[in-house]
């Protein structure tokens, strides 16, 4: 999980800091003849910028999940799983804007993902919370 954070952190700070050229990648830049309006390209920057911080606040999460491990804490196996699912979520639309990267974090959140089901793994955490008797 580590990994996959840096990898989210690299790929949310390249989207921070290249906004604008992704942007004109993704939207184009012709359209507007005037010095008065923005481009396709230039309008969408911000949302580029924000799919960025939003990379980095995930990638802060599974950062910090994945450090607490050797604590054992209760509840991290299923923060570990929900950032999983998290992630698999947000590799869909990164892959269409940098398909190496999405591609990696795709795999790499379905290697971790099948990680956090492993019989061993449950079993080394202690009784995590809504476990039913028996169960």
């Amino acid at each position: 999980m580590t990994v996959l954070g840096v990898a989210q952190a690299v790929s949310g700070l390249y989207l921070v800091t290249n906004s604008l050229s992704v942007a004109i990648s993704v939207w184009g830049d012709e359209g507007v003849s005037q010095r008065c309006c923005r481009t396709q390209g230039e309008a969408h920057a911000g949302l580029v910028t924000f799919a960025g911080i939003l990379l980095l606040a995930v990638a802060a999460w599974g950062i910090v999940t994945a450090l607490q491990f050797t604590t054992r804490k209760p509840g991290l196996r299923i923060s570990a799983r929900a950032y999983c699912w998290t992630v698999l979520g947000l590799a869909l639309p990164l892959f269409a804007l940098l398909p190496f990267l999405g591609l990696l974090l795709l795999g790499v959140a379905i290697v971790a993902l099948a990680w956090t089901t492993d019989r061993e793994i449950r079993a080394w955490f202690p009784d995590e919370p809504f476990r039913a008797a028996g169960g």
